[in-house]
């Protein structure tokens, strides 16, 4: 028998916590308190129990691209096809319609996923490829005159300036089939969670570039790059290789041993800097999208 419920406890989500690693073991994880921090009156986290054994988890809530909403459905291997997967997905799917969404996003990393997602009229909309580097003995990059590179640690107050006077412009210069709608407090929840190894470049006192890691609670020794991006009028400049090698060598110096990174498929421009940084493909992962209600 299938059991789908709420993951509301912090037992409950730190259960859902484990089907994600068990089904996504090479990316981080956010720990019960950033769901908590995450959570809205829109989201919505499940597990699904098969005979008593958790066989799988799902999310559901508004996505960070215009006009649809977003899930994930993940079933533990030795519990797929067996209906679990399907049974989270129309329970995820009924919560965003409910929510007055006609649309809906998702991502699927292998050919099986993607069969499935098909299934319910899911088409690909896009790609995104995920670089990886094996971190040594990094060296701190040479700045060039008129730069200056700090932390989000040494330098609090940029925080909220980065936000509005560079990343809403490089989101809207991402390589997407549609908009990203990243509000400010998405920002301070999810997209700068480590000062210490976030680095701002000022050039004249204001902001002309970002890099920065995500850290992983359960790996210590692994981070995820964040946001890299680069003011318009300073691109092409090299900085933001500058910065890049700056967070590199701060993490060499902090332990870190493997960082990984997310590009979109038309950002060739990013992959080919990272790919002179040591960064080698790993992944790709498909973006698709269908209509709700799905079909049958």
């Amino acid at each position: 028998m299938i059991d789908v419920r709420p993951a509301k406890t912090d037992a409950e989500l730190e259960a859902w916590r484990q089907v994600r690693i068990a089904v996504l073991p090479n990316e981080r994880c956010p720990s019960v308190e950033e769901m908590r921090r995450a959570t809205t009156l829109e989201s919505l986290r499940l597990l699904a129990m098969l005979d008593g054994e958790l066989a799988g988890s799902g999310f559901a809530d508004r996505s960070d691209f215009s006009g649809q909403g977003a899930l994930a459905a993940r079933v533990v291997p030795q519990f797929r096809r067996r209906g679990v997967g399907t049974a989270l997905l129309r329970e995820l799917a009924a919560h965003l319609e409910r929510l007055g969404f006609d649309e809906v996003g998702s991502g699927v990393d292998d050919a099986g996923s993607l069969a499935f997602a098909e299934r319910f009229g899911f088409r690909e909309v896009d790609r995104e490829v995920e670089q990886v580097k094996t971190v040594r003995d990094e060296q701190w990059p040479d700045v060039p005159d008129g730069v200056e590179i700090v932390s989000v640690a040494e330098r609090p107050e940029l925080f909220e300036r980065v936000y509005h006077e560079l990343a809403r412009e490089a989101f809207a210069d991402f390589a997407l089939d549609r908009a990203l709608e990243i509000s400010l407090d998405d920002w301070k929840r999810e997209w700068i969670t480590w000062p210490e190894g976030s680095f701002v470049a000022l050039g004249g006192g204001e902001i002309v570039g970002v890099a920065g890691l995500l850290h992983d609670d359960d790996r210590p020794e692994r981070a995820e790059n964040s946001l890299t991006a680069v003011r318009r009028d300073w691109r092409r400049r090299g900085l933001a290789s500058i910065l890049k090698r700056a967070v590199l060598a701060w993490a060499a110096e902090g332990g870190v041993r493997e960082i990984y990174t997310w590009t979109q498929r038309g950002n060739e421009g990013m992959r080919a800097v990272n790919e002179k940084l040591g960064y080698v493909t790993r992944t790709v992962s498909i973006r698709v999208r269908g209509s709700l209600p799905l079909p049958g």
